[in-house]
């Protein structure tokens, strides 16, 4: 049976302010904890109206303190935007606060537009090249420490599970170089997919870590009790990706049945959301018992962004009672 977990973006909705979304994102994290989830990571982005994950970490605690099982942790940090020895420490933190259950994951992206990649000013270049560079570098700030390297407190020592996320060749690259377990952003961007869960698989070396490649692979599901109210509530989540790719980013719409997509915002849906199974409980266990046989994917993590509170937990719930 492939595990399912939670990938949560803490949507924003209209009409509502991050700290609802926040609350809604921790009621959710304590059901996903009760159906049977095996982990539940926020992402980090920066400058976006609809997200509230800005400030990863302190969600990260803020989920972990409200839950005692399932496992919490970033889907991911983007490296590139701070220092590996602060998430080193931030991380250590939670983990000395929620010892065994917390995930790191790491991306190469930014997280947000030029201009705000800018602000958060890790760096005057903002270097995505020193990616490789910096992770190795996190990997030793929780290591034993020796003599003349800089120490991480909490860090040093503590055994943070450490994962490369990506949605091109170049992460399934890393992570195989380095035995690093590898997430795929197949929810939002599905085309290599498969080329790099064959090369992660073919290039793995075995780490301290990790004996055996373990591929996560994402997958959009909006689950409803028929096809019809699905494919209604899937509406929000098509609104937000036409209104990001077209430049006019905003807080996740309410759902409608009176939507004219052309065909331009008709291919970026297509190509965007190959990855989601959308429909009555028999359509998305069908769905996601194929997608597991073609993928052959060690963990399935689940994005399910919904305007209704209550609609997204009863998706989370469907998901959550198919078996793979």
């Amino acid at each position: 049976m492939v595990p399912l977990s939670v990938l949560d973006l803490a949507p924003v909705v209209e009409g509502a302010d991050a700290a609802q979304a926040l609350r809604c994102s921790l009621d959710l994290a304590r059901h996903a904890e009760e159906w049977g989830y095996r982990r539940y990571w926020v992402a980090e982005h920066h400058g976006m109206a609809g997200v509230a994950g800005a400030a990863t970490a302190v969600v990260i605690g803020h989920l972990a303190a409200g839950t005692s099982r399932i496992r919490v942790g970033a889907g991911g940090i983007m490296l590139p935007n701070h220092a590996p020895l602060v998430i080193a420490e931030q991380f250590g933190t939670l983990e000395s606060l929620f010892p065994g259950r917390i995930d790191l994951g790491l991306g190469r992206a930014p997280g947000t537009d030029g201009l705000t990649s800018r602000a958060l000013r890790r760096t005057l270049d903002g270097d995505v090249d020193a990616f490789p560079q910096d992770v190795l570098e996190l990997q030793s700030y929780f290591q034993e420490p020796k003599p003349g390297q800089v120490l991480a407190v909490p860090g040093a020592g503590l055994e943070v599970p450490l994962w490369i996320l990506g949605s091109s060749l170049y992460g399934a690259e890393l992570a195989a170089a380095l035995g690093l377990p590898y997430a795929f952003a197949s929810h939002f961007a599905p085309a290599q997919l498969m080329p790099a869960i064959e090369i992660y698989r073919s290039e793995f070396r075995p780490s301290a870590q990790l004996q055996r490649p373990y591929v996560m692979a994402g997958v959009n599901v909006i689950a409803a009790d028929t096809d019809e109210e699905a494919r209604y509530l899937a509406t929000s989540v098509e609104q937000a990706i036409v209104n990001l790719r077209t430049g006019r980013p905003g807080r996740l719409p309410r759902p409608s049945r009176d939507l004219h997509w052309n065909f331009q915002e008709r291919a970026i849906l297509d190509q965007v959301l190959a990855c989601a199974a959308i429909g009555s409980p028999q359509t998305v266990a069908r769905w996601l018992e194929e997608f597991a046989r073609r993928t052959g994917a060690d963990e399935i993590i689940v994005a399910g962004q919904m305007f209704d509170h209550a609609a997204r937990l009863r998706s989370y719930q469907i998901a959550a009672h198919c078996r793979m």
